[in-house]
């Protein structure tokens, strides 16, 4: 039989394929520790860099205090607001040894930095959005002796954050567990990894619930001794749970709240921090393998292949997806929470002339008003490819204006497409000066 022959280029593409430079190869695990990342050789810039170079030299100082150590400075320093704590007693983090039931590790966040704190801890745990690294993570001693220096981690983080849990990138891992009265997961249970798109059903599992919900159920505020099935009955002692005085010691955080509403926007953004460091970094490596490519086979800089076209429009799509609150779980009864989190977490963002944010919350029958993700002001959104970027706004474009039909925005009404195009209008930095108009 015959078979077709290949032409000299078409060979050559092939080879390309076979030794990895093909722009269709998407990164895998530790691979961002080759070019063009180089993850654990590039010096980060981001929150807690600049802090520490504040710190370095003299233009920053942090008070230490009895029982939390560095924490409240910390967070002031960094911006992180107290109503933000989440409190989890799984032994699913780096001091594991420190939690339990009684004694909860504590999660303080904002927009791009991440605090945890453990009772007698050693450490304060710190990860962060870097523009171009991803999530970089970093301890900061607890000794009152010891100058206060935030030092970065790589190889041991890694190890949970890095890997298929956070597809291959260096990321957050919000995950809902089976504990056990000693705080272990019971992993032959099974576990769940937890954004948006979850039901409340599988959320929560090992961390404190603060708040209303109606009668929706979820996994929090309780221990197990294997995974419930539909034959065992229902434990409501963790639901619409407002106090938790008769579970822990609360005068041993800064406030008594684990807050609904913080958990719900902690799995959003750290999925979507997740997103936007997938995105970034497999269009960085299709580019980067782009120009390699064309040096090789003589072709011009800048010669576009369909590959690199495939990977960028993926990317891009990705993260519209995201970012419009595909697939958001939809919740049947409102929801609220114990804190001022959800007063401060609207005031914190840019409104238009009608008073609109992206920041404004819903949580009647979703998270936001205006279903768009707030990550769209961050460094990380700006520091995306511009390539990257381009794509972003004219597929987000294209759903708005409805020229996209798909049933993935189908959950997006004419108003929520207007309100949502108005608002990017008069706020977003950075935004296309024609953006919208064709």
């Amino acid at each position: 039989m015959n078979s077709p022959m290949l032409c000299p280029r078409k060979f050559l593409v092939m080879i390309c394929l076979a030794i990895g430079w093909a722009p269709l190869l998407s990164f895998a695990q530790d691979d961002f520790d080759r070019e063009p990342i180089a993850y654990a050789r590039t010096t980060p810039v981001n929150a807690v860099s600049r802090l520490q170079a504040r710190l370095t030299a003299g233009e920053a100082a942090l008070a230490w205090e009895p029982g939390t150590g560095y924490l409240k400075a910390v967070l002031e320093a960094l911006d992180v607001p107290v109503s933000s704590q989440l409190l989890v007693f799984s032994k699913t983090s780096l001091q594991r040894q420190r939690i339990n039931p009684r004694t909860p590790r504590a999660l303080y966040f904002n927009d791009d930095v991440y605090i945890g704190f453990c009772q007698q801890g050693d450490v304060l745990e710190v990860s962060v959005a870097d523009p171009q690294l991803g999530t970089v993570f970093y301890t900061l001693d607890q000794a009152a002796e010891v100058e206060p220096e935030f030092l970065r981690q790589t190889d041991n983080c890694l190890i949970c954050h890095g890997g298929s849990q956070t597809r291959n990138i260096p990321g957050h891992v919000v995950r809902s567990v089976y504990p056990d009265a000693s705080g272990q997961p019971l992993l032959a249970s099974g576990s769940y990894r937890t954004d948006h798109a979850s039901p409340l059903a599988n959320r929560w599992g090992g961390w404190y619930v603060t708040g209303k919900h109606g009668a929706q159920r979820h996994l929090g505020n309780r221990i197990y001794h294997g995974r419930p099935d539909n034959e065992t009955p229902v434990d409501a002692s963790g639901y619409n749970v407002t106090d938790l005085a008769d579970r822990i010691r609360t005068a041993a955080y800064l406030t008594p709240h684990s807050d609904l509403v913080a958990l719900m926007v902690l799995e959003h953004q750290a999925g979507g921090h997740n997103v936007l460091t997938r995105a970034a970094f497999d269009s960085r490596a299709a580019l980067y393998r782009e120009d390699r490519l064309n040096v090789e086979l003589k072709e011009p800089p800048g010669h576009r292949w369909d590959s690199t076209n495939i990977i960028l429009n993926s990317a891009a799509a990705s993260l519209v997806e995201y970012f419009l609150m595909h697939r958001e779980a939809v919740l049947s009864e409102p929801v609220s929470g114990t804190s001022p989190f959800a007063q401060e977490f609207a005031r914190r963002g840019p409104r238009d002339s009608q008073g609109r944010s992206l920041r404004d919350l819903d949580l009647q029958t979703r998270l936001f008003r205006y279903p768009c993700s707030y990550l769209i002001d961050t460094e990380s959104f700006d520091a995306l490819p511009g390539e990257l970027r381009a794509r972003f706004w004219q597929k987000l474009d294209d759903v708005l204006s409805g020229r996209e039909t798909s049933e993935k925005f189908a959950h997006l009404t004419t108003a929520d497409r207007q309100a949502i195009r108005e608002i990017l209008q008069a706020t977003k930095a950075g935004l296309p000066a024609d953006w919208g108009t064709k």
